[in-house]
């Protein structure tokens, strides 16, 4: 696991647990969720081969992810790309968005190119993206994010998506 000096060990495993596999590239823990644990990271603009990883943020809670999946089915993204052409205010909102996480990536290292992920600007493609975005940058940052954000329940209302073991670290649990 690739993973810069801040990100403790009981996070790293509780990303695995959540994602069933070593996160990669995992430079921070970018957002937490209402039981503590990490609900979305940061990861390198690089995986550890030299590969380019344009996703910034990763949405790592299965809870979070599962609910965002079922918005995706719904049609959500199709409806909110349909908006963009109409309002002028929200494509501008949303290029914003996208400049702002291209610039938070490139403040870690250029990839020299303008793609980032989620569709962004021009369509929405990745609600799991965009809510990661959401929820790592704060309201008002994402258009759509937020707006995802708004039409989910508290996924952590029922506790913990994976356990920890009494001594603090993350251990398989119920998600």
């Amino acid at each position: 696991m690739s993973s810069s000096p801040e990100v403790a060990a009981a996070d790293l495993e509780a990303v695995a647990l959540q994602l069933h596999r070593p996160p990669r590239a995992t430079r921070s823990v970018a957002h937490r969720c209402g039981c503590g644990l990490p609900d979305v990271v940061e990861t390198a603009p690089r995986l550890p081969d030299g590969t380019p990883f344009p996703t910034l943020y990763y949405l790592t809670c299965p809870r979070a992810r599962s609910a965002v999946g079922r918005l995706e089915a719904s049609g959500l993204m199709r409806e909110m790309t349909d908006r963009l052409g109409a309002d002028l205010e929200l494509a501008a909102r949303y290029q914003a968005a996208h400049d702002a996480y291209l610039a938070r990536r490139d403040a870690i290292e250029p990839l020299g190119t303008s793609v980032t992920a989620g569709g962004m600007p021009n369509r929405v493609k990745c609600l799991h993206v965009l809510v990661a975005h959401a929820l790592a940058a704060g309201a008002g940052v994402n258009p759509f994010g937020d707006e995802a954000l708004e039409l989910l329940d508290d996924w952590s209302l029922d506790g913990p998506c994976v356990a920890r073991r009494d001594d603090g670290d993350a251990a398989a649990g119920s998600s």
